[in-house]
């Protein structure tokens, strides 16, 4: 029996995610007969719900019904249509914080800038993405305990001061160092964001990103494909220079960012009444510029006395960070 034979009988089968056969669907990309009577298929799909039933009813028309002894099938997802479901189907609006290298504060800045969101009256999470050097809990002083799951059995994120989190510290001893090779680390960032159970009316879900451009970038593009970034960076050129292939290395995997925050950019000298500049000066301008983005702040350094690093509004550091969060709720809609 020719080939085209064989399309007349599988073209009619259902897809029932779109209630269409095929035919319709302009599924059948290839029907061909290999020399050892091993019957090759490959088929372009809207969605894959059905796949495996699209499967069994190639399989009984070939092997049982024509009785080919062999079958090769290959099924995929329309990739433009792959990348439209995800975009619709994100309804958690993200706000990823990365740098270059690490070093520079960065989830500092993302556990200020979560709790900047929560004093604006935003429901806020965290996902402490850094999966080999998870810090989100430290930053915040935490307690370490173990995560549940709810009845759908997705994980129920930790709560702290009303801002939920999740993170690699919870799933692993403490002071263990996680020697994972990149797929592991791959699948923890997937289940961070499909299988865990945020509250239902969050507004937003801080991502704290790995310093750099690596695999676990390139999975949180995946993963989500509309997010916001912020680039953090010290005022010293050497640091921002990394900062800027960061920034740049972002854009290019689709991120938008939206800016640059220069964290330790002084110290206000109580004594003198002048600013002094402790590290440099000029590297977040610097990033800002090559990256084509807008200069959000410089965060000054200070003196911190225990180990709560959350700016309280009586600060500098405090009400900077509000004005970067309502700004970004206003141009948002959020």
């Amino acid at each position: 029996m020719p080939s085209n034979e064989i399309i007349k009988l599988i073209e009619q089968i259902i897809d029932k995610k779109t209630n269409q056969s095929l035919k319709e669907l302009e599924a059948i990309k290839r029907v061909s007969i290999l020399t050892n009577k091993v019957v090759d298929v490959e088929i372009i799909l809207p969605s894959l719900d059905y796949a495996d039933e699209i499967k069994r009813g190639i399989a009984k028309i070939v092997k049982i019904d024509l009785e080919y002894p062999g079958l090769k099938i290959n099924i995929k997802q329309d990739e433009t249509l792959k990348e439209l479901e995800k975009a619709n189907n994100q309804t958690i609006k993200y706000l990823a914080i990365a740098s270059g290298k690490g070093g520079v504060g960065k989830s500092t800045v993302a556990a200020n800038i979560a709790y900047a969101f929560r004093r604006l009256g935003k429901r806020v999470g965290i996902i402490d993405v850094d999966i080999y050097g998870a810090s989100i809990p430290f930053v915040l002083n935490m307690e370490i305990n173990p995560l549940d799951l709810d009845d759908e059995g997705k994980i129920i994120p930790a709560n702290f001061e009303d801002i939920e989190i999740i993170s690699t510290e919870f799933f692993v001893p403490r002071d263990k160092p996680l020697m994972w090779r990149a797929p592991i680390a791959s699948q923890m960032t997937k289940m961070f964001f499909d299988s865990v159970s945020w509250h239902e009316k969050i507004d937003l879900v801080i991502i704290d990103m790995p310093p750099g451009t690596g695999d676990i970038a390139i999975d949180v593009r995946e993963l989500v494909p509309k997010s916001d970034m912020i680039i953090v960076t010290t005022p010293n050129i050497a640091a921002s220079n990394i900062a800027v292939k960061a920034g740049l290395g972002s854009k290019e995997l689709g991120h938008n960012v939206i800016g640059v925050i220069e964290n330790m950019s002084f110290y206000y000298n109580e004594c003198s009444k002048e600013k002094d500049y402790l590290f440099g000066k000029g590297g977040g301008k610097l990033v800002a510029q090559k990256v084509g983005a807008d200069l959000l702040a410089e965060i000054p350094i200070s003196k911190i006395d225990n180990k709560d690093v959350i700016f309280d509004m009586s600060t500098i550091q405090g009400k900077t960070y509000l004005q970067i969060a309502r700004s970004y709720i206003e141009k948002n809609n959020l």
